[in-house]
């Protein structure tokens, strides 16, 4: 008998590796390779063993290893044959992989949208989370798609990295249909072929700057954590509006750390400094730290000081309950998970979405704008 090319004699065998290992490996190979079809009987063991030198042990090992497998099908009397290929079963539930920074403050409502609505089409969802650490968000998506999901929503990290651009080309190129949340490619314009569903932080600035301008506030500053995903967007909203109603941009800057470690006192004399009488801060928290800080100073807020926070997760909680620009969190959620099923539907035929919600002003007491009112009616 000829020697089929996928049994050859096995050399030099890395003394390292067990040879019944190798010779399951050559027969599997074969077996993929078409040397052997479906259905075909395989070389007996006694045959193996006296064309590889193998004892009948490792042969015997070697068919055990396959049969485990499902490759390889042994039939009482009669030999070892190659087993008809397992069909897995079909998946009849879709399955929507969701990639998020973390699940604290902005991205509860944001997943509680996504959770509603693939429950209601009955698609099962599958959640990672990377804790704001690019380097493991690699390894987030390798899970995603390796348990199987039909899709993705992805927040990924686009701020801090070399190429942006490349990255996102990277993701788009996945095996699976993949929706942006919260991230695009603002500065390529129409160049920008993701399909994201992204706040509209620039419109959301852009109002906040308009609101206290309208309460009449001609000095309007901006106070703002850096090295956020966010906060490029808010910067620009600002500096348009102010650009728009011919105020002096007066913007106030400073990493996060800063916060944590007590700036709101040092953030709260710069304010002073420039004569601002009403600011926009970015983060509730920032917020709420300025406002006591102004306390302490022995500034009233909003009769000092006109306030406005950008997020609306904890303003209704602070002393005085803040104004606040709020992102339609749920809505975000919703709408990504409304755009990835569609494109999973309609494939190709579908045309690449992009959209833009932009938030709402949340009027509470620190702007100043309830107690205009209420003199007002008095009057």
């Amino acid at each position: 008998m000829g020697k089929p090319p996928a049994v050859r004699k096995i050399r030099d065998a890395d003394a390292r590796d067990l040879k019944f290992r190798a010779l399951a490996a050559d027969i599997r190979r074969g077996i993929q390779a078409g040397t052997w079809s479906v259905g075909a009987k395989l070389p007996t063991e006694a045959q193996l063993a006296d064309e590889t030198g193998l004892s009948l042990t490792t042969v015997r090992r070697a068919f055990d290893d396959l049969v485990q497998e499902g490759l390889v099908v042994r039939r009482q009397g009669a030999g070892s044959f190659v087993a008809a290929r397992q069909q897995p079963p079909k998946r009849t539930r879709l399955t929507v992989g969701v990639l998020l920074p973390d699940t604290q403050l902005y991205y509860p409502r944001v997943l509680q949208g996504i959770e509603e609505t693939l429950s209601a089409q009955d698609v099962g969802l599958q959640l990672a989370t990377y804790n704001y650490q690019p380097e493991r968000e690699d390894a987030s998506i390798r899970f995603l798609i390796d348990s199987g999901v039909d899709g993705l929503i992805l927040v990924p990290t686009l701020t801090g990295i070399a190429d942006p651009q490349s990255r996102v080309r990277d993701l788009m190129a996945l095996n699976v249909p993949v929706v942006l949340l919260e991230r695009s490619l603002m500065d390529l314009g129409p160049g920008d072929r993701t399909e994201h569903v992204c706040s509209d932080h620039q419109g959301g600035a852009y109002d906040a700057v308009q609101h206290l301008h309208g309460l009449g506030h001609q000095r309007v500053a901006l106070l703002t954590r850096t090295q956020t995903p966010t906060e490029p967007a808010i910067v620009a909203g600002y500096e348009r509006a102010a650009a728009d109603l011919g105020l002096t941009p007066l913007m106030i800057r400073a990493v996060k750390g800063d916060w944590e470690a007590g700036a709101a006192e040092h953030m709260l004399a710069q304010l002073r400094g420039t004569g601002a009488t009403a600011a926009l801060v970015f983060g509730d928290r920032e917020a709420t730290l300025v406002e006591a800080a102004a306390r302490r100073a022995g500034l009233t807020i909003p009769g000092d000081l006109a306030l406005v926070s950008y997020d609306d997760e904890l303003a209704d909680l602070a002393e005085v309950p803040l104004t606040a620009v709020a992102p339609a969190k749920h809505r975000m959620g919703r709408m990504a998970a409304e755009v990835l099923l569609r494109r999973l539907v309609e494939g190709d035929d579908c045309p690449i979405h992009q959209v833009r919600l932009r938030p709402r002003l949340v009027v509470r007491e620190s702007c100043g704008a309830r107690r205009r009112v209420a003199h007002n009616e008095k009057e």
